[in-house]
């Protein structure tokens, strides 16, 4: 339920309507439609001033999203828990997570050695990783091989640090002042099933950015890199076509060249002072630390990823996670569950859970398996839309954002497309003993999780389970 004055229920049919708030002192939203990589968990010290933002959008939200209610009774069933009925109450605790996530308190994931983003001082600057020294190259391969290429990609104009025409950040920065976007996405490692953060990216799409370099001819794909230390091992390279790079749907989200994240400059960590941002795909293809943009006619998907195995072209998944839960709790008290779900490619429908009373030695089931499809799943209420006047920067308004409606300052869907929502669930009346709990998420086309892409290299998003104990 949702007593915040600026918040409002949305609703979502499969046309993504936003229907008017319902009338009523209190709403609640239990689904949108009804009423290889080095892993490094960076835990950076506090930001210096350079990054100094008011944290009260990011610590106030969790506050604002304190919910109360009437409470409701619903049965749950499953395996020895077939005759026992359990209240459910159906107020969402309290949300565990800021809406955005500070730009320090992402899960960084970065390759390198040494890591770029561990630079300092001159090392910085000559790696152009500083505002002021920051420069981007736009050329064109010159390779041909037939049959596959017959002809070179050109353009009319290249950029280049030698000739002194490379971009640099305040050209970027002028061409976002008529040209700039802004939308929320959620950032997530293809071959790490939890996500990383969610952030505020604002920009300049890619297409933009190429019509700087005039006309253009036989291209078909457009590579971009990071800075790699000056080594051609440690190269990391990604790729869109060029349809991906110059055409955006009605109401889409395009590639784009950003600058700003949460309303501050990105930084070193974050993978500034520019990076690719790609709304719709994994970390691998929002390539940090951006100093190399290179069109070719070659159709032939050459990522870095893709030659480790992965899928190139895998979209966000729209799946659930549950926050961790004690391993052992009084039987007297309230269990609380908690967690993240991301909007991926078909939209999210709603989140589920189920609850299975075990005996204690009973061999965990990690992957819920055929069992999944016997479970009484039940429906996870997800979490409202906060107070965009506490979460967003100052200087930024809702109606500005893609995926927001111009006029209304509300989302077009919810939780928003490639974003991150929250769900939340109090159990009350929970017998002594040993529990498993199951969460997924059911996309806009009635596909449970893990369906319907549930090979791992397009993306992790297995069914999770975890255990706890009532004593």
């Amino acid at each position: 339920f949702c007593q915040h004055p600026q918040s409002q229920a949305i609703k979502r049919t499969f046309r993504s309507e936003i229907h008017p708030p319902q009338q009523s002192e209190s709403c609640l939203v239990l689904s949108t439609k009804a009423c290889n990589v080095e892993d490094d968990m960076h835990k950076p010290s506090p930001p210096g001033d350079s990054e100094a933002i008011s944290r009260r959008a990011f610590v106030s939200n969790s506050a604002a999203w304190t919910m109360t209610s009437l409470a409701a009774a619903q049965a749950i069933h499953g395996d020895i828990l077939s005759d026992v009925t359990i209240k459910q109450n159906a107020a969402l605790p309290a949300c565990p997570h800021p809406f955005l996530t500070p730009a320090e308190s992402f899960n960084t994931v970065a390759r390198g050695h040494p890591k770029p983003h561990t630079l300092t001082g001159k090392a910085l600057a000559d790696a152009r990783m500083t505002p002021e020294t920051w420069r981007l190259e736009i050329t064109t391969d010159p390779k041909v091989e037939p049959p596959h290429v017959t002809q070179p990609a050109r353009m009319q104009a290249p950029h280049t640090v030698k000739d002194g025409t490379a971009l640099d950040l305040n050209t970027l920065r002028e061409l976002g002042e008529s040209h700039g976007v802004k939308f929320i996405k959620a950032t997530q490692c293809l071959n790490i099933p939890e996500p990383l953060g969610q952030g505020l990216w604002e920009g300049v799409p890619l297409r933009d950015v190429l019509k700087l370099c005039g006309r253009m001819k036989d291209v078909r794909r457009i590579y971009y890199r990071g800075f790699h230390n000056e080594d051609p091992e440690q190269i990391f390279q990604s790729s869109l076509s060029y349809t991906q790079a110059m055409e955006t749907p009605p109401g889409g989200f395009p590639p784009m060249l950003a600058y700003r994240l949460n309303g501050q400059p990105i930084t070193p960590l974050r993978g500034g002072p520019v990076r690719m941002i790609v709304p719709w795909a994994h970390g691998f293809k929002s390539i940090k630390w951006l100093q190399q943009i290179f069109l070719t006619n070659d159709y032939r998907t050459n990522d870095t990823y893709a030659l480790q195995n992965n899928d190139p072209e895998s979209h966000l998944k729209t799946s659930a996670y549950i926050d961790p839960i004690p391993e052992r709790m009084p039987a007297s008290q309230p269990v609380v569950l908690t967690g993240k779900v991301i909007s991926g490619l078909s939209d999210l429908e709603r989140v589920e859970y189920s609850l299975r009373r075990v005996t204690e030695d009973a061999e965990p089931r990690e992957d819920a398996g055929q069992e999944q499809a016997e479970a009484d799943w039940q429906p996870c209420p997800i979490y409202p839309p906060p107070d965009w006047e506490q979460i967003l920067p100052q200087d930024v308004k809702p109606h500005q954002l893609l995926g927001f409606d111009a006029k209304t300052g509300q989302p077009k869907a919810w939780p928003l497309r490639f974003g991150m929502g929250y769900w939340g669930i109090t159990l009350h009346g929970l017998q002594a003993g040993v529990y498993e709990v199951r969460v997924r998420a059911v996309d806009g086309n009635g596909f449970a999780q893990p369906e319907p892409r549930p090979l791992r290299k397009s993306g992790g998003n297995a069914v999770e389970m975890q255990r706890f104990q009532l004593s």
